[in-house]
């Protein structure tokens, strides 16, 4: 007796839940007219005076003057007025580091690895995803998540499914390095299972089998170490791990920094060179002819130069910074596509993700042209060119505001006012009219 009770009460569940499912109307994706004084065309470099951008659920409908959009708008759509701001497509970030709070201190690798867990390496990545998209940065690569494990993985889906807030990603889980040739550096070898910030392998066997493992694991690209104080994984290595990737459809970035280390990446096969900072002219013309995107990381340096630990950090870190003054002219010329990518790794650097954007025209890249390296040249990089990187129809509904002009002044690029995300506010310090 008790049996049929409680299959009766379960089939009478059953049915509510399908009339239910049946009864219920169908969703249409919310309509809004989004106006401002200007919007940026990042591909013609121009701005559109008046602008109107009618959005549909995430995407962009229609770009146009305002007054023509709002004349056809569909009835109800709501209207988000900026007044005179001005915006710009959501920015791309195409080399960050969000499960990275590393104090900047000799040993401070060594102690993140021993002391957090990986469940507060992914709250901390949490709450970096959170500034950076507040920063205006509405899409990054995160290539290599220093030692987490798969978090980034878990932190890419939470963001997906409107768990935390962030934004979109692209993420290289583990990275691969030569064994012995990343951090963390000087660990005792009475511990063999202490964790690392990458991979480590090798060999070519080792090399193939650590990208199917990570694809198996999640990962949308692959990042690799070509070096690190002098050249370590051979081009064999790197060759099968560019095959497994690309056979996969996912790219392979490459940290190089050597000449030499960077032409083994290049000749390798990989998709881009992280850093470069000790690029030749033979190395950009390489990157030239094979199509590979250079991602420079110079804001780090631009702007804790004078807060460097030692006279010999500032040493470098002067160096770093004069080669990039001779290359970045010479890449231009060569038609090197250039991306922006920030590398923070620090509490405080997270959310300062324009300062890579602001040092690359300190070093020598016109305002237009670095704008577009954080928007039309980051998105080709990640193959996103038809979702983001621009304001135009089809694409997300991924823009920022300025109450100035990031032309004219390219610092305004600090002070965003307004961020949206696939349609959805998240930041508005901007008045709505």
């Amino acid at each position: 007796m008790q049996r049929k009770i409680y299959l009766l009460a379960l089939e009478l569940l059953l049915i509510g839940c399908l009339v239910k499912a049946q009864s219920k109307p169908d969703s249409k994706p919310t309509v809004a007219l989004l106006k401002a004084g200007r919007a940026l065309d990042v591909r013609t470099g121009h701005y559109l005076e008046g602008a109107g951008i009618l959005i549909e659920g995430d995407r962009i409908k229609e770009v146009g003057p305002a007054a023509d959009i709002q004349a056809h708008a569909p009835r109800g759509a709501a209207v988000i007025d900026l007044g005179r701001a001005t915006v710009l497509p959501g920015l791309v970030d195409c080399h960050t580091h969000l499960m990275a709070r590393i104090p900047d201190t000799p040993n401070g690798y060594v102690v993140t690895l021993a002391t957090k867990s990986q469940a507060l390496r992914a709250l901390e990545g949490a709450a970096d995803a959170r500034v950076t998209l507040r920063a205006g940065f509405t899409t990054v690569r995160d290539v290599e998540n220093e030692g987490s494990d798969y978090a980034d993985v878990a932190l890419r889906d939470a963001i997906n499914q409107g768990l935390v807030e962030g934004p979109r990603m692209q993420v290289a889980t583990r990275g691969i390095a030569a064994l012995g040739q990343y951090n963390p550096f000087g660990v005792s070898p009475d511990l063999p299972d202490f964790p690392t910030g990458a991979q480590m392998i090798s060999g070519v066997d080792e090399a193939r089998r650590a990208v199917r493992e990570q694809i198996g694991h999640g990962a949308d690209l692959i990042k690799v170490y070509a070096d690190w104080q002098y050249p370590t994984l051979t081009v064999e290595e790197m060759s099968v791990i560019v095959e497994e990737a690309h056979k996969a459809g996912r790219k392979v970035a490459a940290h190089a920094t050597t000449p030499e280390g960077q032409r083994n990446a290049i000749t390798a096969g990989v998709d881009s060179i992280e850093h470069g900072h000790g690029a030749d002219k033979q190395n950009l013309e390489m990157m030239k002819a094979k199509g590979v995107y250079w991602v420079p990381t110079m804001g780090y340096y631009f702007y804790h130069l004078d807060s460097a630990r030692s006279p010999e950090a500032r040493e470098y870190m002067e160096g770093v910074l004069q080669r990039a003054r001779q290359n970045i002219p010479i890449a231009r010329e060569l038609g090197v596509k250039i991306v922006n990518g920030f590398d923070p790794s620090t509490a405080e650097d997270h959310g300062q993700n324009a300062h890579e954007i602001i040092a690359m025209t300190k070093l020598g890249l016109p305002p237009v042209e670095a704008i577009r390296a954080a928007t039309l040249s980051a998105a080709d990089l990640m193959g996103w060119q038809d979702k983001v990187g621009s304001i135009e129809a089809g694409h997300y509904a991924d823009i920022i505001g300025f109450s100035g002009d990031p032309l004219a002044d390219i610092g305004e690029l600090e002070h965003v006012k307004f961020v949206m995300k696939g349609g959805v506010v998240v930041r508005s310090e901007i008045a709505i009219h």
